[in-house]
C-alpha cells in the first residue's frame, strides 16, 4: 500500500491533477458555488479558471527559473507582481464584456470589482504554485536520497568485496602456520575453515544477519585462533548477551577488530593476550578487545584493509550513531566499539 502511494506522488501527471482538483476547489468555495447554477456558469467559471491556470503556469515555467536557477529573488518578486497586475487587467476586461452580462458568475457588485479579480489571480496563484513547489521539493529529497542510498549499497558492496578476500587471506595464513608446526591436526582444522567461510558466502548477499549466527562466527575464529596460538597465548573470550536472537547487525562487521588483535597482539614468540569482550544490553552492543604489543616484533603479512573497511562500513551503515575508541600506548591495544542494534523482525 505504500509503495503503491509512493508511486502517486512519484508521478508528475497525477500531481498535476491533484493540483488542478485542489485549486479548482478552492476557486469554487470563493464563488459560493455559483458555478454550478447552470450549465453556462460552469462552463464561464471554467474559462475564467483557465486564464487564473495559464497564468500560474506562465509564472511557474518562465518565473519560477529566476528564482531557483539564476537565484534572483527581486527580480523574480518584481516579474510576478506585473505579472499579477497584467493578468488582473486581462480578467477584469473580459468579465465586463457582455457576453457575460446575462452570467451568473461574477454577479456581486464586489465581484466584478477589479480589486477583486486581482484577488483572484494572486490567490490563484498562490493555491497552484505552492503545492507544485512542494512537490517539485518531494521530487528532489527523494531522488536525492535514492541516490545516497544507492552509492551508499554500491560502497557497502565494494567494502565487504574486498573485506571477504582480506578475511580468507588471514584466515589461509593461520591454517598454514598450524599446518607447519601441527600437521596431525591439519584435517580438522581445514573442517573448522571450510565451515567458515561457508558462513561467510552465505551471508555476503545478505545485508544483515542475526546476532545470535554472527557471535557463532566469532566464536568459530577465537577456537581457530586458540588452536594457532592457544600454547602461548593468554585468549580471553567473553561474550554476553540478553537476547541474541532478537537482534540483527550487518555480517562481518566486528570480524576485523579481532582478526587485528590476533595479527598483532601475537606476533611474538614472548608471552602475549588476546582479550575479546562482547556485551549487549537493551540492543546496546559493546565490544572491547585488548591485545599485548610485543616489544620484539616479527614480520607480520597485512593488506592493511580490515580496520579501514570496517570502519569506513560503520560509517555508512550507522552514520554518527556509533562511537569508536582505539588507544595505542605502545604496550597495549585496545578497541572499544558501541552501537545501537536494530531489532530482529
Amino acid at each position: 500500500m505504500n509503495k503503491k502511494f509512493d508511486n502517486l506522488l512519484d508521478n508528475k501527471w497525477w500531481q498535476e491533477i491533484a493540483v488542478v482538483l485542489f485549486s479548482f476547489t478552492i476557486y469554487t468555495l470563493k464563488n459560493d458555488w455559483m458555478l454550478f447554477s447552470s450549465v453556462t456558469s460552469i462552463l464561464m467559471g471554467i474559462f475564467f479558471y483557465f486564464i487564473l491556470y495559464m497564468h500560474a503556469q506562465f509564472n511557474r515555467f518562465f518565473l519560477l527559473p529566476i528564482l531557483f536557477k539564476t537565484q534572483r529573488p527581486v527580480t523574480y518578486i518584481f516579474l510576478t507582481l506585473f505579472g499579477v497586475f497584467v493578468f488582473s487587467v486581462i480578467l477584469y476586461e473580459i468579465m465586463m464584456l457582455d457576453v457575460f452580462s446575462n452570467c451568473r458568475l461574477y454577479q456581486n457588485s464586489h465581484q466584478r470589482s477589479y480589486i477583486y479579480q486581482l484577488a483572484s489571480v494572486l490567490g490563484t496563484l498562490v493555491c497552484i504554485l505552492s503545492p507544485i513547489i512542494v512537490f517539485k521539493f518531494y521530487r528532489i529529497h527523494r531522488k536525492h536520497t535514492d541516490e545516497t542510498l544507492l552509492f551508499n549499497q554500491m560502497q557497502l558492496n565494494s567494502l565487504k568485496g574486498q573485506l571477504n578476500p582480506h578475511f580468507l587471506f588471514n584466515t589461509f595464513n593461520t591454517l598454514y602456520g598450524i599446518s607447519l608446526e601441527f600437521p596431525d591436526r591439519t584435517p580438522d582444522l581445514i573442517m573448522k575453515v571450510s565451515q567458515l567461510m561457508r558462513y561467510q558466502l552465505e551471508s555476503n548477499n545478505k545485508q544483515c544477519v542475526t546476532l545470535e549466527d554472527e557471535l557463532a562466527f566469532i566464536n568459530s575464529y577465537v577456537q581457530l585462533e586458540k588452536e594457532r596460538v592457544g600454547y602461548r597465548c593468554d585468549i580471553t573470550y567473553d561474550c554476553k548477551i540478553d537476547n541474541e536472537n532478537a537482534y540483527k547487525v550487518s555480517p562481518m562487521l566486528l570480524i576485523a577488530f579481532i582478526e587485528n588483535a590476533f595479527k598483532h597482539g601475537t606476533c611474538a614468540i614472548e608471552k602475549c593476550f588476546v582479550r575479546i569482550f562482547i556485551t549487549v544490553e537493551n540492543g546496546l552492543l559493546h565490544l572491547h578487545v585488548v591485545n599485548s604489543i610485543p616489544t620484539k616484533k616479527t614480520d607480520v603479512v597485512s593488506t592493511k584493509i580490515g580496520l579501514k573497511n570496517t570502519i569506513e562500513r560503520l560509517d555508512l551503515i550507522y552514520g554518527k550513531d556509533y562511537k569508536l575508541d582505539i588507544q595505542d600506548d605502545k604496550k597495549t591495544y585496545i578497541i572499544d566499539l558501541k552501537l545501537q542494534l536494530k531489532k530482529f523482525l
